[in-house]
């Protein structure tokens, strides 16, 4: 979920230090109880993943395939490769870099 509140953030504030790795993914759970319980908990987790991928795909501008097919494993990137994907706007090089940014 915290690639969810980076990439919801004012475009152009996104920021990513230069050795971090940034990681998407359906949600996940582990349910146990009766078989009727557990049924409501999967269809739950259900409408949780589309509303995530709905999400995911307004904040990216990526097509909802796109995000479907890439969170369907846990999906672990590079600041650059993040950038590209539109999770991130710029990659944080120095602590000079970050000063200017602040102004």
């Amino acid at each position: 979920m915290g690639s969810l509140l980076l990439c919801g953030g004012e475009k152009g504030m996104r920021y990513s230090l230069p050795h971090s790795r940034i990681m998407i993914h359906q949600p996940s759970g582990g349910y146990k109880g009766q078989a009727t319980d557990i049924e409501i908990h999967a269809q739950e987790t259900l409408k949780i993943k589309r509303l995530l991928n709905e999400l995911y795909s307004k904040h990216t501008g990526q097509e909802l395939k796109h995000i479907e097919k890439s969170m369907e494993r846990d999906n672990f990137m590079s600041p650059e490769e993040a950038k590209k994907f539109g999770l991130v706007d710029n990659i944080i090089s120095s602590r000079d870099a970050m000063a200017l940014l602040a102004k």
